[in-house]
């Protein structure tokens, strides 16, 4: 059985029959440890009230008194002590009621057949039809001594109020498991529908809709569902930006390369040409390497495939070295550059963060003016660490800042100096995971201000 409807439907008709089985041992129980004793005790008593009505209201007419006794609900068999008997009331279907019960019976004893009935089930105990299941009290009429033995006849007891009963219990069994099968498939409905979703999105089908309105876990879980469609509609066409953009940003200078070596390939081509040819090749050539290598280092922080490395270094010192390794290019541009720094230790990954500040102080050098300047500053504040790197460059408008993190997302020509669009989304994506954040205020032709704040790990 492979549907959840059909499963619940078995699991309900188990549960039933098995709660059934365990109320009915559970009252069979309860009816050889207290009920049993009490019934036998009780008509014990009823005998003992017919006898004693026999005894002290003479002259009675003792077959009249019986068959009235026998023909209100009871099973009478009386035996005096010549041994002769009769039957009034209702009939016995097994008469095996021992002689020597009869006879303990004339002598003054009291016959507990019920009390002493073996150990069956409630259902045969109680409903027995038989002799040796009742009560018997010795009682005198006129000189003789007689026996009487007695059992509820359960014909009659049985009225109509107890088939009202049994109905009413028969009728609301039905009407749960009807309910409770109308339930499940109330319940099964929106998982079925699901489901159908579930199939739809794995072949990237994503104009689901689900008709689902409901407050329950079964209404979270269809929210939380379209939750994640929507994301993985947004990742799906993030995806396939992303392999446009990759294949774009490839395809540019493989293209700038192809043609560039075929002019070099002609015979009349002047030195100057050659070599601008090919510093046009090494460029190109230079900037595909650039873009596989931050291909592969956002394509491992994605997948945490290269783990953060925590560790304690001078953060003030990472920063002079990177700085300095630019020194050439900022004397060639006339640049200014200003430090503000503090003796600093920081536990992160220190060849991630090589990163960081390589981006933003290429950034802040290739988007400068002739004779601009860099600031540079590092301090520690109250909630962690805090570096800011300022230019007096271009600039960025603020419609380009917002999408400025995004991949592969170059602003305007002038700045798309040599660039790929993906150094700005890895310094975010590094500094997000040491849970800091990177923020930036730009003016167009006024520069560009980058400040990240670290907290203390």
């Amino acid at each position: 059985m492979k549907s959840l409807y059909g499963k619940f439907v078995l699991m309900t008709a188990l549960i039933m029959l098995f709660s059934t089985l365990f109320g009915f041992l559970l009252t069979n129980t309860y009816y050889h440890r207290v009920m049993k004793e009490r019934n036998d005790q009780k008509n014990v008593e009823i005998a003992k009230t017919i006898t004693n009505h026999i005894e002290q209201t003479p002259p009675l007419d003792l077959r009249e008194y019986l068959t009235t006794i026998g023909g209100i609900g009871y099973q009478l068999y009386i035996v005096d002590e010549n041994g002769k008997s009769a039957f009034y009331g209702g009939k016995y279907r097994v008469k095996n009621l021992e002689k020597s019960a009869i006879d303990n019976v004339l002598q003054g004893e009291v016959y507990h057949g019920m009390r002493d009935f073996p150990r069956e089930t409630f259902v045969t105990g109680f409903f027995a039809n038989e002799m040796s299941n009742t009560i018997g009290v010795p009682f005198k009429y006129g000189s003789k001594q007689y026996a009487l033995f007695m059992r509820p006849d359960i014909k009659l007891l049985f009225s109509e109020i107890h088939t009202m009963m049994g109905g009413m219990v028969i009728a609301t069994a039905l009407f749960s498991l009807l309910a409770m099968l109308f339930v499940a498939k109330m319940l099964i409905v929106p998982i079925t529908q699901l489901t159908g979703a579930t199939k739809r999105i794995a072949s990237e089908n994503y104009d689901v809709e689900l008709n689902i309105d409901r407050k329950d876990e079964i209404g979270q879980l269809a929210a939380s569902f379209t939750t994640m469609m929507e994301q993985l509609q947004e990742n799906d066409k993030i995806r396939k930006e992303f392999i446009s953009n990759v294949s774009h940003d490839f395809q540019s200078p493989l293209l700038n390369i192809q043609g560039y070596a075929g002019l070099l390939k002609a015979d009349h081509l002047s030195d100057d040409d050659r070599k601008n040819y090919a510093a046009i090749i090494q460029s190109e050539t230079s900037r595909l390497s650039r873009l596989t290598r931050q291909l592969l280092l956002l394509t491992s922080l994605d997948q945490s495939s290269r783990p953060v490395k925590f560790k304690d270094y001078r953060l003030d010192e990472q920063l002079k070295a990177c700085i300095n390794k630019y020194r050439w290019w900022l004397e060639e541009e006339h640049i200014h550059l200003h430090l503000t720094m503090e003796p600093t230790m920081y536990r992160g990954d220190e060849a991630l963060f090589e990163n960081v500040w390589d981006n933003l102080i290429t950034n802040a050098i290739k988007y400068n003016r002739p004779k601009g300047e860099i600031r540079v500053s590092l301090e520690r504040t109250e909630h962690g660490i805090e570096v800011i790197v300022q230019d007096t460059g271009i600039g960025i408008s603020k419609a380009e800042q917002a999408q400025l993190f995004n991949r592969f997302y170059r602003a305007d020509a002038s700045r798309t100096k040599e660039g790929t669009g993906l150094g700005l989304s890895i310094v975010k994506q590094i500094i997000e995971l040491h849970k800091g954040e990177i923020q930036v205020k730009s003016t167009p032709d006024e520069g560009t201000m980058f400040t990240i704040k670290l907290p203390n790990l």
